[in-house]
């Protein structure tokens, strides 16, 4: 492990050093980054960047890519709601002229598209990549008949409490319908938390969803993915959970939808 981050550091480093020297720039988070000032005029050090750079690869990325491997490995497997996916698409979504469907920022935000919304909560409960947490007792405090000291660390789990039957019967079924807006509120407090929860809960909880909302709405109105049949899911759990081996699919066009087509009203 230290080893790898030695290497990774390698290679921030030099891309910042090469940058740094021939003034190179692009529409990228490490350009904004090596431009960024206070109102003082201070900048970013090298170190501070490296920072930056290193939680959006893991925090930004490896937790997104994770999310979405496993919401289309169930919907794969679940083509019935795949279908439902679609038909919201086909029903509330502008299509660009190659067919691709054009969402705006708004319905990626607002929860319109309520469908996409139940099953990225389900594959988050079902699939939370942040699987266990660290946090630190403020004050002794007594559970379940033990003691936990003060400033004691404390792991929270939440695949764990994800799967927990009596919150969520059938835990290891796929069920997008836990997540109506009326059952979601019904959820006991903590029984729900692939973000965290409290005053430390992700801060870059709205840009993971915004990512996924966007990916996967891209490639649902462009292709349709299914499972090669002798794939068999296995878990690995460091440092995010995610496919152990990689999700191998077949894609297949999807067909083409009317760019022309307006949205039924709401």
């Amino acid at each position: 492990m230290q080893q790898a981050a030695r290497e990774l550091d390698k290679l921030i480093y030099e891309e910042i050093s090469e940058r740094r020297a021939t003034g190179r720039r692009g529409e990228d988070i490490l350009s904004l980054l090596l431009d960024a000032s206070d109102e003082d005029g201070n900048t970013l050090s090298d170190l501070q960047i490296r920072d930056e750079v290193m939680t959006l690869l893991f925090a930004g990325h490896d937790t997104t890519t994770s999310t979405i491997s496993f919401m289309f490995y169930e919907l794969a497997r679940h083509p019935a709601i795949a279908r439902r996916l679609r038909d919201e698409q086909d029903e509330l979504l502008r299509r660009d002229p190659d067919g691709s469907a054009a969402p705006t920022a708004e319905q990626l935000t607002s929860g319109e598209l309520t469908e996409l919304e139940m099953v990225l909560d389900e594959t988050l409960r079902k699939y939370p990549p942040a699987w266990v947490g660290p946090r630190r007792a403020i004050e002794s405090f007594e559970f379940a008949g033990h003691t936990v000291p003060a400033r004691a660390f404390v792991n929270y789990c939440s695949w764990a409490s994800h799967h927990l039957p009596d919150v969520f019967p059938d835990p290891e079924a796929f069920r997008p319908e836990r997540f109506t807006p009326e059952a979601k509120a019904a959820l006991p407090k903590g029984a729900y938390v692939p973000f965290g929860g409290g005053s430390r809960t992700c801060i870059g909880m709205r840009f993971g969803q915004l990512e996924v909302r966007t990916i996967a709405t891209l490639l649902l109105s462009r292709f349709s993915l299914s499972l090669p049949d002798d794939f068999e899911l296995q878990i690995r759990q460091m440092p995010t959970i995610s496919p152990k081996d990689g999700l191998p699919m077949h894609v297949h066009a999807r067909p083409t939808v009317s760019a022309t087509a307006e949205p039924a009203a709401a």
